[in-house]
């Protein structure tokens, strides 16, 4: 099946579901078996395949992660309450106490976090490295790296990753490579093609799409990979409600339609700002002038809603005045809905940032499903406001 049809067809299996075209959301915590045999026959081997606790997973859950499986193209998918929740479970089945972590210097704030203040307390050292690194990033590694993750491109800072030269220095030193690959999705970019062996989306984002239930998903290209993190969640007692799981379910059936929605406005967005005289660059790596371009054409089938740029140097007060009056661009911290957003980059979000850019004058947009017209004319009048401060 073609990509598009695998959207609308993985994990939907009517017969087994009354003939409904939606798997339905199964609500429950306790499974009872009919007998005594049956209760013991769910042995440590196949507990996570079989329905045995609603923690462990539901029907619906099972659907989804089976679709997103289907889509990456990996063996297993774990769904979890966040995208966060995805990385830190991730990170937490792959270390141990006297590991070494390189995590990229461009990544989530909220995972910089967990990296600075909580897996110190575990034993486990971390090394923030720059994004642009590739092959080089050789030189970082120890004897006691264990995983090297990536985030391509940085959802702040849009570098792009050479992600096959990282993968061949990973595996030449036995590092697992994780990825976050949640601006592309795995309809414009396929890590686990790429050699990367734990695939992170925060689901939140595009696959839900509706700004409206929490979501992050691993997929993983072996079951040996699999056990050790649905392993690792069930331990910690995370669990994706059955909910939330048809909302992403519901999300993914549109998720290509919406996707290429999203990437028409925001390269025509980018495009018509990176001529703005307020403007002094344009993050935007499916734009040819943009560093991470040449990678992105090789690597990438396509791009999201969201980008950067960099305001020449004004002060706050137009900042605020430009911020405040637009009318279809909301202040937000997410991406991937339907809406547009636009957030300043302030100390605590791009703490780690490589740029030299007073970090005021540096904006992330997201372009929703909006008229592309309604947008731009959204950033005349801000600059018309931010110009007359």
């Amino acid at each position: 099946m073609k990509q598009d049809t695998k959207i609308i067809k993985a994990g939907r299996h009517p017969e087994k579901c009354h003939g409904a075209v939606n798997p339905p959301v199964y609500r429950f915590s306790t499974i009872i078996f009919p007998t005594v045999k049956k209760l013991l026959s769910v042995t440590n081997e196949n507990k996570y395949d079989e329905t045995l606790y609603g923690r462990l997973g539901t029907p619906t859950t099972a659907a989804l992660e089976e679709a997103i499986a289907e889509l990456e193209g990996g063996s297993h998918c774990v769904a979890t309450p966040s995208g966060v929740a995805a990385i830190t479970i991730s990170l937490l089945a792959f270390l141990r106490a006297g590991d070494h972590l390189l995590m990229t210097n461009a990544a989530y704030h909220a995972v910089r976090d967990f990296c600075e203040a909580i897996l110190p307390g575990f034993g486990i050292e971390t090394t923030f490295y720059n994004p642009l690194l590739g092959k080089d990033i050789a030189s970082l590694i120890r004897t006691n790296t264990r995983v090297i993750f990536c985030e391509s491109p940085g959802s702040n800072t849009f570098e792009v990753q050479d992600i096959p030269a990282i993968v061949e220095v990973a595996h030449s030193n036995n590092c697992v490579v994780m990825l976050d690959n949640s601006w592309a999705t795995p309809l414009f970019f396929k890590p686990l093609q790429m050699g990367v062996d734990i695939s992170i989306q925060a689901g939140t984002k595009y696959i839900v799409g509706h700004s409206d239930a929490m979501l992050g998903t691993i997929t993983v290209s072996n079951r040996e990979n699999f056990l050790r993190v649905k392993d690792c969640a069930a331990k910690f007692g995370f669990c994706l409600g059955s909910e939330e799981a048809y909302l992403g379910l519901r999300g993914l059936r549109t998720l290509s339609v919406r996707l290429r929605q999203h990437m028409e406005n925001g390269i025509t967005l980018a495009n018509w700002l990176k001529n703005c005289p307020e403007v002094a660059r344009v993050m935007h790596p499916a734009l040819p002038p943009d560093p991470g371009y040449e990678i992105w054409k090789r690597d990438f089938s396509g791009a999201c809603g969201l980008f950067g740029i960099v305001l020449r140097p004004c002060t706050m007060a137009r900042l605020e005045a430009m911020l405040d009056g637009m009318n279809h661009f909301s202040l937000g911290y997410s991406w991937g809905g339907y809406e547009s957003l636009i957030l300043p980059m302030r100390t605590g979000i791009v703490a780690n940032r490589l740029q030299d850019e007073p970090m005021e004058a540096t904006l992330r947009i997201h372009a929703g499903l909006e008229d592309v017209e309604d947008l731009i004319s959204d950033f005349e009048q801000g600059f018309e406001r931010l110009r007359m401060v």
